[in-house]
């Protein structure tokens, strides 16, 4: 149980109904992972952050264990991971630096979450007087997180912001600014973005404890610290435990310090810089070793001239082969991502692959996506521009006690490998998706049609998928988009499904699929430039509307022809009826709107009470015109095609909501509401909305309520399907 967090929800208003929690697994990950850290004291004990989705334990069998499900709508910013460090002497503690942005879109302040069983359970060890940036620019820099190994109360943390470099002494308890720090890392991406993402200080990008200063007991001496700065010395070193630092010097002042990592036995500082802060940028770069004993730089980056279009981001030393490093690009777009190993110190290095000749390419590995199948073939591709070995590549780490083990994070899933020494000896490993169990993907919307498979997603940046088995990963995405913004299946007759992109490799972003989402057709009816927003499908499958999400406003297209406008508000929540298939509804404001002429005209059926902002629409899929609408201002049903719309007693807001199978044979189907029925949680209903019971738990909250799709289970009494903006899809059943 996670309990101690101080932003739990309050006592639970509703009966509790015992539910079984799992994630539909999509496998791969599935998004950014920009921090994997092993701890160096405890054999196979590490974590990965994610930007988006939390943090998650390694486990033996390779797969991976989340342990930030805690986070509910009151916290959702915890799920925005910029640092962690698990503290090398007492192996139970593990640290997180939480927060998602530092602008206005995250109006809370960052959190330092601390643990004493590995991440079994966190307690809030300190707020901190300003904002941690998990999702924002330069979050695959780092650790920013460090724990002083030989008095492992000390505490650094490198802040974002201008804010600089912190210091606890009791186990994060408090935080106090470090004032002498030369430079806190002033670096701007874009000083005129007017959303605020890009024109915030990215800061201090590592903190480097040097174990080899000092002994157990006292503090460490020796830190090393990066910031974002270019044009002037970004690397910093303190002999003195922080009390006072100097720059090293004669060290490169055109690229921003990526990683500082200490080959302990050599006595060397091994950085990687790139000209971008990440993890989407970068086009130059370097790699350098620092003698620490000696004061002297060696710039060994691995290529030159033509060779070098990207900077360096990832960076691992073998600490039981001295001298083995490794070191990753950031970014290859082109033809792959690249991956360098050294054995010399960086005297040489050798390539995860290498032309022959263009359009030629020799690949170092063999190649394995056996348990996320939808990252593409299961073998070595040899086509050009494939993107096999990845992108974003900012973390990259060899386990400190086993040289043949290691892990990478890319921008969809975890690479590793278990025979990574064969590299030295014949040039060749085995390369895998290592990512089983971190589910980090940003679900858009969900179905689960009466018929063919249990559940269909709309997911951003890898499509969506056809869950035919909730426990398998699927072997391909869905084609077309990028990023799937809404999807939608005609009542009666199901197979036949529609689906809108947010963005892609087609000018046309709606595509139809009339054999359950095995195969799609684009619809040339749709103009290029429309994208997003809210689709359904009437019915019996001939009509499309369309709320657009790129300023088009509401689109009616029928059997395939051109897409022409509707008049409804532009923020309109649409919806088809089930049944029949000339009615379409509507709402926005207070207004509830009706077609009877399939969505080519609307007109007002009546008034939502108390309600300024309709979230969604939903359908019994067994009876024409009974309508349930979630809104700011409750629930309401319609039994009468929304001439008029009873209000659900005790519901004071809801967002998603959903049907399901019946509890008997013939009777109403379960309503679920993602809503505040005396405290915002998940509910189920069996009886209309007489009574509630609450299915989400102080381990299951899903992270932000508002920003979450639901759908019940049409064939499945209880099963719900709830979406995530970074923790993927979970179904719950009843225990």
């Amino acid at each position: 149980m996670i309990l101690p967090l101080s932003f739990l929800a309050a006592a639970l208003p509703c009966v509790l109904a015992a539910y079984t929690w799992k994630n539909v697994k999509i496998g791969g990950g599935g998004g950014f992972v920009p921090g994997i850290v092993f701890n160096p004291s405890e054999e196979g004990l590490a974590f990965a952050r994610t930007d988006i989705g939390g943090v998650y334990r390694l486990n033996s069998d390779d797969s991976w264990t989340p342990l930030t499900d805690f986070v509910g709508t009151d916290n959702w910013n915890v799920w925005g991971v910029d640092a962690l460090a698990t503290d090398p002497v007492e192996t139970e503690r593990l640290y997180l630096a939480v927060g998602m942005y530092t602008n206005d879109w995250d109006p809370n302040n960052g959190s330092i979450l601390r643990s004493t069983n590995k991440g079994d359970s966190f307690e809030v060890a300190a707020t901190l007087p300003f904002k941690v940036g998990g999702n924002m620019p330069g979050r695959g820099t780092g650790e920013r997180l460090a724990i002083d190994p030989h008095s492992n109360n000390i505490l650094f943390f490198g802040a974002r912001s201008g804010n600089g470099l912190y210091k606890s002494n009791d186990y994060g308890s408090t935080w106090t600014q470090v004032d002498s720090l030369p430079d806190v890392g002033t670096y701007v991406f874009d000083p005129n973005d007017a959303n605020n993402y890009n024109n915030d200080a990215v800061g201090v990008t590592f903190v480097t404890f040097d174990a080899s200063s000092g002994e157990s007991g006292s503090a460490t001496p020796r830190i090393f610290v990066g910031v974002m700065s270019n044009g002037t010395d970004n690397v910093f070193v303190s002999e003195d435990s922080g009390s006072s630092w100097s720059a090293l010097p004669g060290q490169q002042q055109t690229y921003f310090p990526h990683k500082g990592v200490i080959s302990p036995d050599e006595g060397l500082l091994y950085l990687s810089y790139s000209d971008g802060v990440g993890p989407y940028d970068g086009v130059l770069g370097a790699v350098y070793k620092y003698d620490i004993a000696g004061g002297n730089f060696t710039d060994i980056t691995p290529v030159s001239g033509s060779d070098l279009y990207f900077g360096f981001g990832g960076l691992a030393v073998d600490l039981k082969s001295p001298g083995t490093i490794m070191v990753a690009a950031l970014n290859s777009w082109w033809p792959d991502g690249q991956i360098y190993r050294s054995t010399d110190s960086g005297a040489t290095w050798s390539p995860f692959w290498a032309w022959v000749s263009y359009p030629t390419m020799e690949k170092y590995y063999s190649y394995s996506d056996s348990l996320a199948p939808w990252l593409g073939p299961n073998y070595v591709d040899l086509s050009v521009d494939n993107k096999q070995i990845g992108w974003m590549m900012e973390c990259l780490v060899i386990n400190p006690f086993d040289s043949d083990h290691m892990l990478y994070g890319t921008g969809a899933t975890i690479y590793g490998s278990h025979d990574l020494t064969r590299w030295d000896s014949e040039h060749n490993i085995s390369l895998s998706s290592m990512a089983d169990g971190i589910e980090e993907t940003a679900i858009q919307a969900l179905i689960s049609p009466p018929s063919g498979p249990s559940l269909l997603s709309a997911v951003g940046d890898i499509g969506g998928f056809v869950h035919e088995d909730l426990d398998t990963a699927p072997a391909a995405s869905l084609p077309d988009y990028s990023t799937s913004a809404s999807i939608d299946y005609a009542g009666n007759k199901p197979t036949n499904i529609v689906r809108v992109g947010n963005g892609g490799d087609t000018e046309q972003q709606i595509s139809i699929s009339t054999d359950s989402g095995a195969s799609w057709s684009l619809d040339y009816g749709s103009s290029s430039g429309v994208y997003g927003g809210k689709v359904a499908f009437s019915a019996d499958a001939d009509t499309v509307l369309w709320r657009t999400g790129s300023g088009n406003g509401v689109l009616r297209s029928q059997n395939t022809n051109a897409f022409a406008a509707v008049d409804l508000p532009d923020d309109a929540a649409i919806a088809s009826d089930k049944k029949n298939n000339t009615v379409f509804y509507a709402a926005s404001g207070s207004s509830f709107y009706i077609s009877e002429d399939t969505g080519s005209t609307f007109t007002v059926a009546s008034e939502l009470t108390n309600t300024t902002a309709p979230v969604q629409i939903v359908v019994n899929p067994d009876v024409a015109g009974d309508v349930w609408v979630s809104s700011d201002g409750g629930l309401f049903h319609s039994t009468d095609y929304g001439a008029t719309f009873s209000t659900i007693d005790g519901v004071t807001q809801a967002w998603s909501i959903g049907l399901g199978a019946a509890a008997t044979d013939g009777g109403y189907p379960a309503v679920f509401a993602a809503a505040n029925i005396g405290g915002v949680g998940y509910y189920r209903s069996d009886d209309e909305g007489a009574t509630w019971e609450q299915i989400d738990d102080a381990e299951h909250r899903f992270g932000a309520i508002s920003a979450n799709p639901l759908s019940g289970d049409p064939r499945v009494f209880g099963r719900v399907y709830i979406g995530t903006n970074g923790r993927g899809i979970f179904y719950g059943d009843i225990a």
